[in-house]
């Protein structure tokens, strides 16, 4: 069987190539192959990818029966050198893979081969290898074979995709929504400005025509042209025609995209500001819908909206849903971006946007703006109000390292404002941040808490992990026993009381209560902070407990949790969403550990509602107003997300951080609760959970309300209503 590689229209052969080539060229930022097989096929596919300008950042759909989507891509870390393989099974309905060799336009070598034996397969391996040590090399495991539903020969359109679906549902709601009777937004209320340089007539046209048909009076458009030299862009405002509140601003000099952007500012009547691309498009009743969360919020300071992806010719290609405001992620990416509504007033006290941050002139306006504004006046409306045009021509790979480095210039000078010393490096994904706290003179005292019975491995691993792994020297280890009888580990506390003067062990022979457990460490604890940790956990790499206490310097932080993963490198936790299954659940659990999630969330720090108490660091603060754990309702399970929520509820920040990563064995210690009085008891702790915290109508801020609470990978739920936000 031989793969047939149909390249997308992003790719090109090189042209100095011949056609039996394997060198290609993308021209956009969606260049992709389809690898067809038949039916019956050889069973592995091995692909070879291998960057020949810079690094690149592939990306795999994996069809597990319901098509190629977005949700069960695979990405991996940038790198130069690839090799990626598959076991597709020798038979099967499912005849297809998608790769995506990088996000922008690049040039790079792509070669697939199919190989009936994994002999076969790994001889192949080698002799690539054996040409370069510095490839990477990824198994995407064993693929689906089979469709979940076959699909069906149609005729004539095909039906919308659930993106497509989703925004059509939301424009039909908005359109129904009754007007607002205008009180905060009278007069001129919002002035939409855009920056032009050198822009097609067409992308104008369509942005005009976006601007006219939202129908909502007290509205200006101000196109603020920074010296266009196209003969296309000079003619286009020759010939137009257009009401008095568009309006135009020809500045004679190019200025970059800050000064054309001010320049528009100085002749903006509205109370409130929005800023546009020239290339983009505003969504049906946008208008309306964000008039209506003004008018509902009159004491609103900030507002931003989801944003729909479209092609060159305006078709849908993906959404991005953004959660609630969260500072905390806003440091390692600007998930904000458009449409983003600010208070005109504001913006002239911090003199408009500054130059020399270009590329990240939005994203520092947007740290300047947000700082010191409460931030239950940030509201976040879920509706797609803007059509964000990604053509491939938007951004150069140079454009792109030049405003990263802006980006992280205006991160850093935000910490310096709060007189907080950071360095900002790379996250998990190259172009995004993180932020690196000033190193104290002397690093905080945690006590290490762990409960424990017998399991000479699994305790043993730990505590080794802890004393010989860990680069942290300021703690201590207090082992909460509840009836050992195993001599190896009795003699092991012996080993480590003679040996290490920060270790403890308490031994009390009683029915297994985590809470309990945790409350005797706590109360014998004589730390400055507290870590609880199980004894299944085990360290990866040797800085994950600096980098827990460190998120301790944003504000309000009270808890902190790690990113966790199985023994087979899959996804365990990325932290706690609270709803999942009327409930709590870990999202994204069991994928791959470099998975990104949804704008690559999950490669920088975040705010969560919850995270598991698996590896939980709870600052003093926190402990000492939050006080010990709940034993009586939950003394074995949901006892992190009580916890979780009660330190919610008294304003205390949860942070997750994807740069603290230990492995989880998850209940090796204690077995399952799916019998006999542990299901009784697990079930009466969900039902605790229910009465106590409501968790089957919560609304967690982590999560966009268009995302399904039904399981771990949350999905697009078609809208049956508007979302309008609310201050409390």
């Amino acid at each position: 069987m031989k793969l047939k590689i149909i390249p997308n229209a992003d790719l090109e052969r090189e042209t100095s190539a011949d056609a039996n080539s394997n060198l290609w060229k993308s021209l956009g930022d969606d260049p992709a192959f389809e690898i067809r097989f038949s039916p019956v096929r050889k069973k592995l596919v091995v692909i070879h990818v291998v960057a020949t300008d810079g690094p690149i950042d592939p990306k795999f759909y994996v069809n597990r029966g319901r098509g190629f989507r977005e949700k069960d891509t695979i990405s991996l870390p940038e790198g130069h050198h690839f090799v990626i393989t598959a076991n597709i099974g020798s038979v099967g309905s499912i005849c297809a893979l998608r790769a995506d060799p990088a996000s922008f336009p690049t040039t790079f070598q792509f070669a697939a081969k199919a190989f009936s034996s994994e002999k076969s397969a790994e001889r192949y391996i080698s002799g690539i290898l054996g040409m370069d040590a510095r490839t990477r090399r990824i198994d995407l495991g064993r693929l689906p074979q089979y469709w979940m539903k076959l699909p069906k020969l149609r005729l004539g359109k095909r039906p919308a995709n659930l993106t497509v679906q989703y925004a059509d549902a939301s424009y039909r709601l908005a359109s129904e929504l009754a007007a607002t009777p205008v009180l905060a937004t009278a007069g001129t209320w919002l002035s939409i400005v855009v920056p032009v340089y050198n822009a097609p007539a067409r992308y104008l046209d369509d942005l005009v025509k976006s601007f006219e048909a939202q129908g909502e009076k007290g509205t200006e458009l101000i196109l603020s042209d920074d010296g266009s030299t196209s003969p296309e862009t000079l003619g286009w405002y020759e010939t137009q025609q257009l009401p008095d509140n568009v309006r135009f601003v020809l500045n004679e000099r190019n200025g970059g995209i800050a000064a054309a952007t001010n320049s528009g500012l100085s002749h903006a009547q509205g109370q409130w500001i929005a800023f546009l691309d020239h290339d983009d498009v505003i969504a049906p009743h946008a208008f309306k819908l964000i008039r209506h969360t003004l008018e509902q919020n009159p004491e609103a300071n900030f507002l931003y909206t989801d944003e729909l992806v479209v092609d060159d010719a305006l078709k849908p290609t993906g959404i991005m849903l953004k959660p609630a405001y969260d500072s905390v992620l806003l440091t390692g990416v600007n998930y904000i971006n458009h449409f983003s509504i600010y208070r005109h007033s504001r913006l002239r006290e911090l003199g408009y946007l500054r130059t020399g941050y270009d590329g990240s002139q939005d994203y520092d306006l947007l740290l300047r703006y947000l700082e010191g504004i409460p931030e239950d006046s940030i509201l976040h409306l879920p509706y797609p109000a803007y059509w964000w045009r990604r053509n491939g021509r938007t951004y150069s790979r140079t454009f792109m390292d030049a405003a990263t480095t802006n980006a992280r210039r205006a991160l850093t000078e935000r910490f310096e404002r709060q007189q907080q010393v950071i360095a900002v490096e790379s996250a998990l994904t190259k172009t995004l941040h993180r932020v690196v706290f000033e190193v104290p003179s002397e690093w905080p005292k945690i006590s290490i808490i762990i409960p424990s019975k017998d399991n000479f491995d699994l305790i043993s691993r730990v505590l080794g992990d802890l004393f010989e792994k860990t680069d942290y020297q300021n703690f201590e280890v207090l082992v909460v026993d509840n009836g050992s009888t195993d001599q190896s580990v009795l003699d092991l506390y012996d080993h480590y009381r003679r040996s290490e003067p920060r270790f403890s062990a308490s031994i009390t022979p009683e029915a297994f209560n985590f809470s309990r457990s945790i409350n005797r460490g706590l109360n014998a604890a004589t730390g400055e902070h507290y870590l609880i940790l199980n004894n299944d956990v085990e360290v990866i790499e040797p800085d994950w407990l600096k980098e827990m206490a460190s998120c301790l310097a944003y504000d309000k932080t009270g808890i902190v949790g790690a990113k966790l993963l199985f023994s087979n490198d899959k996804m365990q936790h990325a932290g706690v969403v609270i709803g999942f299954g009327g409930l709590a659940g870990h999202w994204y659990m069991n994928k791959p550990k470099e998975f990104g999630g949804p704008m690559n969330r999950l490669h920088v720090r975040n705010t969560m509602t919850c995270v598991t108490g698996a590896a939980m660091l709870i600052s003093g603060d926190c402990l000492r107003k939050i006080g010990l754990f709940d034993e009586e309702n939950f003394a074995v399970a949901y006892n992190d997300v009580d916890y979780c929520l009660r330190a919610h509820k008294a304003g205390f920040r949860i942070v997750w951080t994807p740069f603290a990563c230990l492995y989880h064995h998850e209940s090796l210690s204690r077995g399952s609760d799916k019998s006999g009085e542990r299901r009784k008891r697990f079930e009466q702790e969900k039902q605790n959970l229910r009465r106590l915290h409501a968790t089957q109508s919560f609304i967690d801020r982590a999560l966009n309300p268009a995302y399904s609470r039904d399981k771990s990978e949350p999905r697009i739920v078609i809208p049956k209503q508007l979302r309008i936000p609310s201050m409390p």
